[in-house]
Formats: structure tokens, sequence, C-alpha cells
């Protein structure tokens, strides 16, 4: 757009020109970061760079104890970014920026002579950050009146200008560093040896061992191919026996087979046969006994029945004793029914111990058995019966 003038992020925008005015009383405006408008013809645009720059300074140099030095370094800097820097810059370097780096190096090479002859090469040599702080330190001030502002400062070599001064110094050291190194490589070689010698004794020590292990493999071997022969015959008798063994247990079995078969088929069936003919001769027996007491209870009816039928006999016997008796009756009528009674009484003894006997003769019958029985008796006055009346 015509007029409208945008910096660069690296740069700040001068306006001149007109009658405005900058910040703090400024012949002109600074624009940094945006556009602005500027009327043409009647104003004016330039632009300062706030890039960073560098400035290299190789000085020659005078230490404390009066040994020239030849010191590089190289200076980092870039205006400042604030509006006052700026405006000190643009003053003092718009229309030749590159003047910039030639004063800076310029400043620095001032502090850094000033520096360097309150020093020693000793500590300049052990020190140089040291000096580089000191350097900044002392050019702050000229650089922020310039607008300057320094980001670093790096000394890159010191050297002694061909005195000799840096390597004498460093000779001590270079001996020293050269002894251990002779030391370090002695004891290297030292080690190195006695890693050979050590490696060669492992190695000898393991030829040894292998050899050893090998003996005792083969010794090993050996004794498992003896025991194996050995136990060729050995193991066919084990496994016979072990044949023989498990025959045996076959055999054992096929017997509790058998056993358990014949059980089933012979005994079992002959104790059931057994138990089937105690059980016949049982029953048997036990009808034979039912019979004899059958047998016993119809002798004992008949042998009442003869008794009852005998009964009339009896007192008819009674009663002719009692009439062919010579007996005298002293009372009357009373004694002859007292005797009458007295002669039924002992009939009546009679017939209850003849019941008795019979009962008694029953018994024994039955625990005889049925031909144990005998045949009462028959009842009926004896020859003596006269002669005991």
């Amino acid at each position: 757009m015509f007029g409208w003038h945008v910096p660069a992020p690296d740069q700040a925008m001068l306006i001149s020109g007109g009658k405005s005015r900058g910040e703090a009383g400024l012949p002109f405006r600074i624009v940094t970061g945006h556009g602005a408008f500027v009327v043409p013809v009647m104003r004016r645009v330039t632009y300062l760079t706030l890039s960073l720059m560098e400035s290299v300074i190789e000085e020659a140099c005078v230490t404390q104890q009066g040994i020239g030095l030849a010191v590089k370094g190289v200076i980092a800097f870039k205006v400042g970014s604030d509006q006052a820097s700026i405006a000190a810059a643009a003053q003092r370097f718009l229309a030749d920026q590159d003047r910039m780096s030639v004063l800076t190096g310029q400043i620095f090479a001032g502090h850094l002579r000033s520096i360097v002859g309150s020093m020693t090469v000793e500590d300049i040599i052990r020190e140089r950050q040291k000096l580089a702080e000191q350097v900044l330190e002392a050019s702050k001030l000229e650089m922020a009146n310039l607008g300057l502002v320094v980001d670093s400062l790096q000394i890159q070599s010191i050297d002694d200008r061909g005195s000799g001064y840096i390597n004498s110094l460093a000779a001590p050291h270079q001996a020293a560093i050269q002894q251990a190194a002779k030391i370090a490589q002695a004891q290297a070689d030292q080690a190195a040896a006695e890693a050979q010698q050590a490696s060669a004794q492992k190695q000898s020590e393991f030829a040894r061992a292998t050899a050893v292990k090998q003996a005792e493999y083969q010794s090993e071997i050996d004794q498992a191919q003896a025991t194996a022969q050995q136990s060729g015959p050995l193991a066919e008798a084990k496994a016979q026996q072990a044949v023989l063994e498990e025959q045996a247990k076959v055999a054992a079995k096929n017997a509790e087979l058998r056993e358990a078969e014949l059980v089933a088929e012979v005994v079992k069936p002959a104790q059931a046969e057994a138990e089937r003919i105690r059980l016949l001769a049982q029953a048997d027996a036990d009808r034979t006994k039912l019979s004899a007491q059958a047998s016993a209870a119809e002798g004992r009816i008949a042998l009442d029945q003869a008794i009852i039928a005998q009964l009339p006999q009896m007192m008819q016997a009674a009663a002719d004793g009692l009439a062919n008796a010579n007996l005298t009756i002293l009372n009357g009528t009373d004694g002859l029914n007292d005797a009458v009674a007295q002669l039924a009484a002992q009939g009546s003894t009679i017939l209850q111990t003849v019941m008795q006997g019979l009962a008694a003769h029953h018994d024994v019958g039955q625990q005889g058995g049925a031909g144990d029985r005998t045949d009462p008796p028959a009842l009926g006055p004896g020859p003596d019966d006269d002669a005991a009346r």
C-alpha cells in the first residue's frame, strides 16, 4: 500500500520529518514489530538493524610480568531492543551501521590490554573465563552508551609471540605428562605382559583341566561300558525274574479266579443242597415226632377208654368181695353206708393211681418214641384179693 511501511522482525523503523516528535523528545519516531503509515515526501523512513553482529579482535598485550602476548577474541553484540538503546545507536550508527563492529572491537581491545596488563601469564592461561568476564564488565558502560548489548566474549587463543614462555611453562607439565605417559605405557606393557602370561597360564591350566576332564570322562565312559557289559546278564536275569514274578502274580490271580469259580460252581451249590437235605430231614423228623405224639395221644385215649370200660368190672369185683366177705357191721345201716363209702373211696384212689401211672407211662412213651409205647395192664381182681380181704 502506498505510504504504508512495515519493518522486518530484526529491524527498527525510524520515521523523521514534520513536526511530530518521538518519545523522550527524539527527533524521530521509532516503530518495531508493526507497520505505520508515512506521508510521502513529508516524512522519511530509515531502518536500523537489530540483528546479531560480531567483532573479532587480535590485540598485542603485555602481562604483569612484562611478557608480550597476542590475544584473540570474538565479541557477539547487537543493538538493544528498548527505545533508548535504539535511539542511541541510531544517532551514532544509522548512516554507517558497519562502524558498530569496528568501534566495538576497539573498545574491547583497549579494555583487554588493560586487564591483561594486571594479570600474569599463568593466571591468564588458567583463568581465561575470568579474563573474559572482566573485559565484559569493563566495557558494559561504554557499550550501553552506544546503545549496544554484548551477548558474549570468547577468548579464542593466547600466544606468547614466539618467546617460548608458554612452552616453558608447559615443559614441566609436559615432562610430567610424558613421564606419566611413559609410566602408564610401562604399566600398560607390564599389565599386557602379565595378562599374556596369565592368559598363557590360564590356557595351560585350561588344557590341563581339559585333559583331566577328558580322562575323567573317558574313565566314566569305560566304567559305564563295563557296567553295561556286566549289567547285560544281570538285566536279563532281573527281567526274567520280573517276568516270573508277573507270571506268579497272574497265576495267583487265576487261582483266585478259579477259587471263586469253584465256590460259585461247587461249594455254593453243595451248601445249598446240604441245607435242602437238612431242611428235609428236619421236616421228616418233625413229621415223625408229630406222628409219635399223635400215636401216643391215640394210645392214651384208648387206655382211658379201656379203664373207663373196666370200671364197672372193678366196682362189681369190689361188690362181690363185700358180698362174700365175712364182715360184721356194728352200727347197722350207718355202718354199712360207711363201708360202702370206704370201698368207693378206695376205688377212686386206685383209679387215680392207675391214671397217674398211665400218664407217666404216656410221657415216657412220648420221649422214647411211638415204638417204645407199652400197652397198659388189664385191670381186675387179682388172685390175692380174697386173701387181702
